[in-house]
């Protein structure tokens, strides 16, 4: 193999420590002064203040941090909120950097935010995201993970994407002097020298400034002001990412199979963006469970063909890998099976021949949803053909509603409705933002939120009473499933564990 890079060698694998050699690092890890960019050119998309993504299509919505959010169970799982995979690489030029620093594991609040409290001085890597930070006294650090294809145009060639891209808060912003942002690519397949920059994205534009080094799997930034930052590259060498592929299944009433297969750089903003573009299909999806990352490196400007055995129709054929980063529209592979089959998909490079990614599918992997949600259709048609035949007062539906719960309808046992030791275990979880999930995830009104405080000061009945009338008004629907759906993406990892169980029951 051609030797390695400066930057990536033994000796400089620790990030606090500078490269040390000037000839492959100097264009890397500090080329120049930052390049300002106008302001016009970040219009309003680009907002320092947010701490939560508002994207274009005004998915998520600003919401407040809350130190009385439940600390957040001892778990470090590999992917993200969002579907992603853990972004640290599974690579054999790259896995040995990553056991040197502690790693701490952050609370995760509502929009996507996570808070992270460190008690003294040192270097600290955050377990679900791969951040690393140096500080310099105790601190809390606020973050959350951005959309790259919401800033598209202030990322101009040579200059690409190097990884996800965060925004940022600190309390005692001075006594955070670094962050190193992982990077999605593979700088040891080669004797490559990249140059590395930053994207800093202010209020009143934007600039590149420069990076202090870099190694193997991160780039560092001396800290200049706290707003959205992420990595760039530029490199004369074709660039090798670490990849992953993500898959879904449509949840129809068609016997048939339709999956999506997508193949993205192991960039959690990149995968973020697919889960966004998946929930807003005309269509419904579910994530299927699959080991996600590539077990060769993939390479812009190369064709790659996705094999399914036995015999599918797969559209498109052979693909041209590109990094997706910046486009609003990511681009996927359609699996389209007549029966009901295990099969096996193998995404393969055409130019080797060789097996970038393999994985078996069995209908276990997405049977257990779609027996749920049969069950769910059958048993709410039962309810309305009961309800067209029969006139119950208000108080007599409720309790019949109530009896339903844990009883059968049709010879069929209703599916998990929540029960109210579910709804208050529930509550408990929730923080200060609960008002706002009530009102954006839930469709409650404000009215609502002020009848139950006008009647119960306790402020855990109070959210139990809300959920109550959430359940009551969703009747058949009121499921640990239906209430996942609406708050997995909004709420403390606590509450979407607790969920996770509840449908497991």
């Amino acid at each position: 193999m051609a030797a390695e890079s400066p930057c990536i060698q033994a000796g400089a694998l620790d990030l606090e420590a500078s490269c040390e050699e000037g000839a492959g690092c100097a264009a890397g890890c500090a080329e120049g002064s930052a390049e300002e960019l106008p302001a016009g050119e970040s219009s309003s998309e680009s907002s320092s203040s947010s701490s939560s993504e508002d994207d274009s299509d005004t998915e998520e919505s600003d919401t407040r941090r809350s130190d009385e959010e439940q600390e957040k169970k001892e778990s470090q799982p590999d992917r993200n909120e969002s579907g992603g995979v853990n972004c640290l690489p599974h690579c054999e030029h790259c896995r040995n950097e990553n056991a040197q620093r502690e790693q701490v594991t952050p609370r995760r609040l509502a929009g996507g935010q996570y808070l992270l409290k460190l008690d003294a001085d040192g270097t600290y890597q955050c377990s679900v995201t791969g951040l690393i930070f140096e500080v310099t006294e105790a601190v809390t650090i606020s973050y959350s993970l951005l959309s790259w294809s919401k800033y598209a145009g202030l990322v101009k060639p040579p200059w690409v994407v190097g990884g996800p891209l965060f925004d940022v808060h600190c309390k005692a912003a001075s006594a955070l002097t670094s962050i190193a942002f992982p990077h999605s690519l593979c700088l040891g397949d080669g004797d490559s020298h990249p140059a590395f920059k930053v994207l800093h994205i202010k209020d009143a534009g934007a600039a590149i400034e420069p990076s202090m080094d870099y190694s193997a799997s991160h780039v560092r930034w001396l800290v200049s002001s706290l707003s959205p930052v992420g990595p760039l590259i530029r490199s004369e060498e074709p660039l090798l990412y670490h990849g992953a592929v993500v898959l879904y299944k449509a949840v129809d009433g068609d016997p048939s199979l339709l999956f999506r297969v997508y193949v993205a750089t192991n960039n959690e903003s990149f995968i973020k963006d697919i889960a966004k573009a998946v929930k807003h299909s005309k269509k419904k999806f579910i994530k299927i469970d699959k080991p996600p990352v590539c077990q060769k490196l993939l390479q812009k400007g190369k064709r790659y063909r996705l094999l399914c055995e036995p015999e599918a129709e797969v559209t498109p054929e052979e693909i041209e890998f590109v990094d997706g980063s910046l486009l609003k529209l990511k681009s996927y592979i359609e699996v389209y099976l007549e029966k009901h089959e295990d099969f096996t998909l193998s995404l393969i490079e055409l130019e080797s021949e060789a097996v970038v990614w393999k994985a078996k599918l069995r209908e276990s992997d997405w049977i257990h949803y779609d027996q749920n949600k049969n069950e769910l259709k059958r048993n709410a048609g039962s309810i309305k053909r009961r309800k067209s035949t029969n006139s119950f007062s208000e108080e007599e539906t409720h309790c019949g509603k109530k009896q339903r719960s844990n009883s059968t309808t049709d010879g069929i046992k209703t599916m998990n409705l929540l029960t109210d030791q579910q709804l208050m275990a529930i509550a408990k979880l929730f923080g200060a933002e609960w008002k706002e999930v009530a009102i954006e995830c839930l469709q409650m009104e404000m009215k609502d939120i002020q009848q139950i405080q006008a009647k119960e000061q306790e402020v855990n009945i109070q959210k139990f009473l809300l959920l109550s009338k959430w359940r009551e008004r969703e009747q058949s629907n009121g499921t640990a499933q239906n209430l996942y759906s609406r708050l997995s993406e909004k709420v403390s990892y606590d509450i979407v564990q607790l969920l996770e169980g509840f449908m497991a029951q």
